[in-house]
């Protein structure tokens, strides 16, 4: 008999700029609210150093009794790594560089692509990591690199083989719904791609600025066909900040805290049909 009917895929940043080191404070907190997410698949983006998402994968493990495997391959231009932690139910197969991807931009992340399965859930995921900055020269490059996206995405969908599958994108895309509307239109391919956090998610932020402002620059989106498996109404912000104690007298934690102890970021996850 099967032990669930969906399989819950998240997105998360880690803000790993500058590197995490396993004994770091922010390591522990990092795992914790990722058990906390308790997702299926969860593609994690900037992962620094290369090794962060074995120290995740052997904590979650040795502190919560969670088992993920992890995928990952290291940019060849960049310290600020895509990876993936799945749980042993998700079979992932067939990592590769989505080629190009990185644009214009010398120091830019390619977008890592995989195939994975659970029950009759078939789908390739791509996480992506745009380039940041708001200005029109940075919305140029991410048009360089969304480009390339986004005709690939269109390539597979027209692959015999794969034609069927779920093609689901995710990442930080450093791009506001409403602003970068370049950004959106040539990511999205030849109309392939359905971009559900913008019209399917009620929250409205997911990066936390300075003084606690925050703006909606992570994304998530699934292919405009063959993606019944896509639960709708169930892609959501995880209030992780507010799962995890500051102390053991002070439960939850605001916004400007987790920025500085776990992350300045916060995942998406969403639900998609086994059966």
């Amino acid at each position: 008999m099967a032990r669930h009917a969906i399989c819950r895929v998240a997105v998360w940043n880690l803000a790993g700029f500058g590197g995490i080191a396993p004994t770091h404070p922010k390591a522990d907190r990092q795992a914790e609210g990722l058990a906390l997410l308790d997702a299926d698949f969860v593609t994690l983006v900037e992962v620094n150093p290369l090794s962060h998402i074995e120290v995740l994968a052997q904590k979650l493990s040795d502190d919560f009794g969670v088992d993920y495997a992890h995928t990952i391959l290291p940019q060849p231009n960049s310290d600020l790594h895509i990876g993936f932690l799945h749980k042993p139910e998700v079979s992932v197969t067939n990592v590769r560089f989505v080629p190009g991807s990185e644009g214009d931009y010398d120091s830019g992340r390619l977008a890592v692509a995989v195939d994975i399965r659970m029950g009759g859930f078939k789908a390739i995921v791509v996480g992506v990591h745009l380039k940041s900055g708001r200005d029109a020269a940075e919305q140029r490059l991410r048009d360089t690199q969304c480009k390339v996206i986004g005709d690939w995405l269109t390539n597979v969908r027209a692959t015999p083989g794969f034609g069927h599958h779920t093609l689901v994108l995710m990442g930080d895309f450093n791009m506001i719904p409403g602003q970068d509307v370049s950004n959106f239109h040539h990511l999205g391919g030849a109309d392939v791609m359905d971009f559900v956090s913008c019209w399917d998610l009620q929250d409205r932020f997911s990066h936390i600025l300075d003084r606690g402002r925050a703006n909606l620059l992570d994304g998530f989106a699934v292919s405009r066909t063959f993606s019944g498996d896509y639960v709708r109404g169930s892609l959501r912000l995880f209030p992780m900040h507010w799962t995890m104690d500051t102390d053991s007298s002070h439960p939850g934690m605001g916004r400007e805290r987790f920025k500085q102890e776990v992350s300045d970021h916060l995942p998406f996850v969403a639900s998609f049909r086994i059966f």
